[in-house]
C-alpha cells in the first residue's frame, strides 16, 4: 500500500521509478557520512584548543592543508572517475576515510593532525567531493534539478543533525573513543552503500532517467580506449569556453565567502561571546538546516529558468548576511544570523551541476567538476585560514567578515558576466571523435 502511494505521488509530479532515484538516496547518505567532519571543523577547532592548547592558527592550518590537498587532487579525482568509473574512485576514498579516522583517534602532536586530517582525509575528500554529485548527474537526462536538489538538501539536513551530535559526543566521550566509533560505523555504512553504487547507467545496461526511445543506447563502461578519447576530446572543447575558467573562479570566491564564517563562527561565539560549545554548535546546525530549502530550490529553479540569475541571488544573500556578525552578541542573534546565512549558503553550492549540464550537455563532466572543485577547495582553504590569522594578529574578526562579504559579492558579479545558459556551448564536440567513439554509434 505504501509503495503504491509513493509511486502515485512521484507520478503526480512527473517522476517515475528508476534506479537513478536509488542512486540519489545512496549519494545523499554517502555525502552525510563522509563530509560532516569537514562541515563541523569549527567544533573540532574548539575541542582541539581546549584539549591540546595549540594556537588557533596552528589548528586551522590543518583545515587549510586539507582543503589544499582536496583542491589539488580534485581534477585528478574527476579524471579517475571519467576514465575508470566513479565507484572505483569512491572505493579508494572510502579506504582512506576509514584509515584516516582511525589514525585521527590517536593524535598527540599537531604534525599528526596535519598528516591524518589534512593529507589522508584530504585525498578521501577529493574522491568524494567530485564523484558523488557527478554520478547523480550522470544518471539523469531529465529532472536533474530535482535530483540534485534532493541530494543536496538531504545532505544539508544530515549536517544539521550531525554537528550537534558531534559536539555532544566530544563533550562526553574521550577523543580516542569518539573517532574509533566514527571510523567503525562510518566504514560499515560507506562500504555497504558502495557495493550497490554504480558510476553510470551503462553499468546496469540502463538509460539515464528521462532518456527517450530515440536516444542512443548506453555505451558499455568497459571500453577504456573509447572512454579515454571521449574524455580527452571533450576537455579540449570545454577548455576553449570562457565558462570553464569563470566557473572555477566563481566557486573559489563563493567558498572563500562561506568558509571564513563556517570555520570561525563557533570559536567567535564560544570564545569571544562566552557561549558554551554545545550552544555555539547549534549555529552550525541552524545554518545547515536552513540551507536545506535553498539546496533543493536552487537547482530546481536553475534547471527550469537558467542558472545564472538563481546563482547570483544566492551569492548575494550569502555575502550580505555576514554583515550581521559585526553587531551579533547574544545567542538569539547568532541563531538569527545562522538562519539567514544558511539560505545563501545552500544556494551557493548546489547549482554547479545544473549549469554544467546547461553548458556542456551529457558529456563526461567529472573532470570539469574536478577543476571547479579545485577552485572551491582553494577558496575553502584560504577562507578558513583568513579568520584565524586575523584573530591571532588583531584579536577580532571584523576584517575577516569584511573579506567574506567582498568575496561573495564578487562571485555574484562574476556570475552575471557568464555566457547565456539558453544553449549548449559545445554541442558539436562529438563531431571531433572517430565514428566508433560517438554516442550514436555505440552498440546496444
Amino acid at each position: 500500500m505504501l509503495k503504491l502511494s509513493l509511486g502515485q505521488g512521484m507520478r503526480s509530479i512527473g517522476v517515475h521509478w528508476h534506479y537513478a532515484w536509488l542512486i540519489v538516496v545512496m549519494a545523499t547518505v554517502l555525502q552525510v557520512s563522509t563530509n560532516f567532519i569537514s562541515q563541523a571543523f569549527s567544533i573540532l577547532l574548539v575541542k582541539l584548543q581546549d584539549d591540546f592548547g595549540w594556537t588557533l592558527t596552528a589548528i586551522t592550518l590543518a583545515y587549510f592543508l586539507r582543503s589544499i590537498t582536496g583542491a589539488l587532487l580534485s581534477p585528478v579525482a574527476g579524471w579517475i572517475g571519467d576514465r575508470y568509473g566513479a565507484r572505483k574512485a569512491l572505493l579508494v576514498g572510502a579506504t582512506l576515510y576509514v584509515v584516516g579516522m582511525f589514525l585521527l583517534s590517536s593524535i598527540q602532536q599537531v604534525w599528526q593532525l596535519y598528516i591524518y586530517y589534512s593529507f589522508i582525509l584530504g585525498i578521501a575528500q577529493a574522491m568524494f567531493m567530485v564523484n558523488i554529485p557527478t554520478t547523480v548527474a550522470a544518471w539523469f537526462q531529465r529532472r536533474l534539478g530535482i535530483a540534485v536538489g534532493l541530494q543536496q538538501s538531504a545532505g544539508g539536513m544530515g549536517a544539521s543533525v550531525m554537528a550537534p551530535a558531534l559536539a555532544f559526543i566530544l563533550v562526553r566521550v574521550e577523543w580516542e573513543t569518539a573517532f574509533w566509533g566514527i571510523a567503525a560505523v562510518g566504514g560499515i555504512i560507506i562500504f555497504s552503500l558502495l557495493s550497490q553504487f554504480r558510476s553510470q547507467p551503462a553499468d546496469k545496461a540502463m538509460q539515464p532517467y528521462g532518456a527517450s526511445e530515440g536516444d542512443p543506447p548506453p555505451r558499455p563502461a568497459d571500453d577504456p580506449s573509447v572512454t579515454k578519447i571521449r574524455s580527452r576530446v571533450f576537455m579540449q572543447h570545454a577548455r576553449r569556453t570562457r565558462a570553464f575558467w569563470n566557473l572555477i573562479a566563481i566557486h573559489h570566491l563563493g567558498c572563500i565567502g562561506h568558509s571564513t564564517v563556517m570555520v570561525g563562527v563557533v570559536f567567535f561565539a564560544h570564545t569571544v561571546h562566552g557561549m558554551s560549545l554545545e550552544a555555539a554548535a547549534l549555529i552550525v546546525s541552524i545554518y545547515s538546516f536552513f540551507s536545506i530549502a535553498s539546496r533543493f530550490a536552487t537547482p530546481v529553479l536553475a534547471d527550469r529558468w537558467g542558472a545564472k540569475g538563481v546563482m547570483a541571488l544566492a551569492y548575494f544573500i550569502q555575502g550580505i548576511t555576514v554583515a550581521l556578525l559585526f553587531w551579533t552578541q547574544d545567542p538569539w542573534q547568532f541563531y538569527l544570523f545562522a538562519a539567514l546565512f544558511g539560505i545563501g549558503l545552500g544556494g551557493e553550492m548546489s547549482a554547479f551541476l545544473v549549469i554544467n549540464r546547461q553548458y556542456y550537455g551529457m558529456g563526461p563532466v567529472r573532470t570539469i567538476y574536478g577543476f571547479q572543485s579545485l577552485g572551491a577547495g582553494l577558496g575553502m582553504a584560504l577562507g578558513g585560514l583568513i579568520g584565524s590569522v586575523v584573530f591571532d594578529v588583531f584579536g577580532a574578526y571584523d576584517i575577516a567578515w569584511g573579506i567574506s562579504i567582498a568575496a561573495s559579492l564578487g562571485g555574484a558579479a562574476c556570475i552575471l558576466i557568464l555566457e547565456s545558459t539558453s544553449r549548449t556551448l559545445i554541442g558539436g564536440w562529438e563531431n571531433s571523435l572517430p565514428p566508433e567513439a560517438r554516442s550514436s554509434s555505440s552498440p546496444a
